[in-house]
This record gives structure tokens, C-alpha cells and sequence, in this order.
């Protein structure tokens, strides 16, 4: 039952989306509506500029942090915590607070996953960089940190099968919701990160 609580407790908690409350707040628009229509940090730097793209940055990735240490906490295992966290990033992706219509997860995924496989979320994120660097195309960053992390697990001997299967949901869930754009990278029709976005 506390397995149960914890996924519960993060999907409401994922379903608080940062991009979708700080354009309201800030911008009074919503920011699916614009840009590329999704509500997270680099429709909102495209769209508001990197203030707002940071503040919904942190929010996205704290909030991931708090659903992996709130399942941690409830169960005592790894597992709680790792269910937390994906109810967390469920929640963000499809908000029960925002008609279902929310992000891709990947700063949500981000934070649960770095309190509980640091070492191997940095590898992953140490990707990400090295491919947003070269290609200037952030969702081929995210794709990619999304296959590095479960791969990393999946090669740690002290992990279970079941966080094993867990971390490798994180992954396929940040793929799927990638989807279109993967679409548009082969299509060379995908919009690259600008640098010189608003103040």
C-alpha cells in the first residue's frame, strides 16, 4: 500500500507543471499555446527568456527530488523511491491539474534520479551537454541522456531487476514523449537552442 501512496503522492505532485504556472503567473498565457507548445524549460527560454526558463528549470527538477525523497522516506527501499519518482515525471507529462496536457519529463527525471543514482545521472547529463554543445539540438541531448542513464544502471551489479526495470521506464517514457522530435531530426526540420534568447 505505501508503494500505491508513493506513486500517488508524486503524480500530484508532478502534476504541479512549472512551465504551465510561471507563464500564467508571469506572462498570463498559456505556454502550450506558443512556441512549440510544450510547457518546459526551453519553450519557456524561447518564449519568456532565460529567467523564467531557469525558475522553471529548478521548480521541475526540485519537485522530481521531492517525489524520489518523499517514496524513499514512505517505503524505506530504493524501489519507493524510484516509484515515487516516476509517478513524479508521469504527473509532469500528463498534469491532472492541466487537462493531461503537459511535458516530456526530462528535468523532472533529472532530479529524481540524481538522488538516486548520482553517479550514473551525471554521465547522463555529461551527455546531454556534449550533444546540446555540438548539435545545438536540445531534445537530441535529452534522447541521448535518456538511453546513457538506463544503460548505466542497467551495467550496475548492486541494482536490483526491479530498479533496473524501473530506471529503463524513466528512459523509454523520455523517448516516447520525444517522439515528434525525433520525427523532425531526421527530417532536419527541428529547431536548435538559441543562445541570444531574451534576458
Amino acid at each position: 500500500m505505501k508503494y500505491v501512496i508513493a506513486l500517488l503522492l508524486g503524480y500530484l505532485l508532478g502534476s504541479l507543471s512549472a512551465g504551465i504556472i510561471v507563464m500564467r503567473v508571469f506572462g498570463h498565457k498559456d505556454i502550450r499555446t506558443m512556441g512549440s507548445g510544450n510547457p518546459g524549460t526551453t519553450n519557456v527560454l524561447r518564449v519568456m527568456g532565460k529567467k523564467y526558463a531557469l525558475l522553471t528549470f529548478l521548480i521541475d527538477f526540485l519537485k522530481g527530488v521531492l517525489g524520489a525523497y518523499l517514496g524513499l522516506k514512505l517505503t524505506g527501499s530504493l524501489n519507493g523511491g524510484l516509484l515515487g519518482g516516476l509517478g513524479t515525471v508521469i504527473g509532469h507529462n500528463y498534469p491532472l491539474y492541466f487537462g493531461f496536457k503537459g511535458g516530456k519529463g526530462i528535468a523532472t527525471s533529472f532530479g529524481a534520479l540524481l538522488c538516486l543514482f548520482p553517479l550514473q545521472t551525471l554521465a547522463a547529463f555529461l551527455s546531454f551537454i556534449i550533444v546540446v554543445a555540438i548539435t545545438r539540438y536540445v531534445s537530441a541531448g535529452s534522447v541521448t541522456a535518456a538511453v546513457v542513464l538506463p544503460l548505466g544502471v542497467l551495467l550496475t551489479p548492486s541494482a536490483s531487476v526491479l530498479a533496473k526495470v524501473m530506471v529503463v521506464a524513466f528512459g523509454l517514457l523520455a523517448i516516447y514523449r520525444h517522439r515528434q522530435n525525433i520525427v523532425r531530426l531526421i527530417e532536419h526540420r527541428e529547431n536548435k537552442l538559441s543562445f541570444k534568447s531574451k534576458g
